[in-house]
């Protein structure tokens, strides 16, 4: 859409429409085809576009990197964080973060694993924390810490009276786990498929706070990680949490950059600041 494009760009649409048709001109091909309904992008056009998002990202290095000659650890540094991580982990560790990075401008995004690798792999991420296993020969991954599992049930459900289980004691009870997309669906699945443990295929959670609730008012089990346990006070009437017997189910958390960025200072020091801030939550 011309006239949005042009209220976007600060310009009056007849500016844009000039501005693209000299393009088109100089380029000596057609960017747009237009017609009094509407506007689509040509398969060229969407390559040059492509192109000219990675020469502004390249454009905004020069600036960045103007600014980090004066302080290398200054600047923003946009960092990516998984959905089952991101509520639980982030309180914990921004303090920590922002004591010994004061200057940084720290940029959270979050979404899931495959996303996030994309944006990192792309330069759209300084570094991203994540789940292993990670692919990718070019990046650092620095482990941060081992997350242990816990299996949540409703009060009433004939395991709940236990203080604690073995996870092949889960055989006869199929589980409820997330969406396909995420990284700790697959933890959970590697840990199931060990122990001979099925998967309830009748629902699957959007999100970890989903996934508690269907637990709590139904008669279901699931794996709830550490830290989701333990960020706020379950009452104790809607959910009942119990330790696993070891040796107990884990998930690695790491944190992943690029390892020719140069901003691997900062992302080193934030790795040690989230490890340090985290060992005084995870015994």
């Amino acid at each position: 859409h011309f006239g949005r494009a042009a209220e976007k760009c600060f310009v009056s649409q007849p500016t844009l429409s000039m501005q693209l048709k000299k393009l088109e001109e100089e380029l000596e091909v057609q960017l747009f085809e237009r017609t009094n309904k509407q506007v689509m992008i040509t398969p060229i056009g969407k390559q040059i576009s492509a192109q000219a998002q990675q020469v502004l990202r390249d454009v905004d290095k020069l600036k960045e990197l103007s600014t980090l000659a004066k302080d290398p650890l200054s600047g923003q540094f946009r960092l990516g964080i998984i959905p089952t991580l991101a509520p639980y982990l982030l309180p914990h560790v921004l303090s920590s973060i922002k004591k010994l990075l004061p200057n940084l401008e720290l940029l959270l995004i979050e979404d899931k694993t495959d996303v996030l690798l994309e944006q990192l792999n792309r330069g759209d991420l300084e570094a991203a924390i994540l789940v292993t296993p990670i692919p990718g020969d070019h990046l650092t991954k620095t482990p941060l810490f081992d997350e242990p599992f816990y299996v949540a049930m409703n009060p009433k459900h004939p395991l709940a009276k236990r203080k604690n289980l073995a996870i092949e004691e889960l055989s006869e009870h199929a589980i409820l786990l997330l969406e396909e997309g995420h990284c700790m669906r697959q933890n959970a699945l590697d840990i199931c498929e060990e122990a001979n443990v099925q998967e309830n295929t009748n629902f699957r959670a959007t999100s970890l706070e989903t996934l508690r609730q269907m637990v709590a008012i139904g008669n279901e089990i699931t794996l709830l990680p550490h830290l989701a346990v333990f960020k706020t006070p379950l009452k104790t009437n809607l959910l009942k949490i119990i330790p696993f017997k070891k040796p107990i189910p884990t998930r690695e958390v790491i944190m992943a950059w690029r390892s020719l960025s140069h901003r691997t200072p900062c992302a080193e020091i934030i790795a040690e600041a989230i490890t340090t801030s985290i060992k005084k939550v995870i015994d």
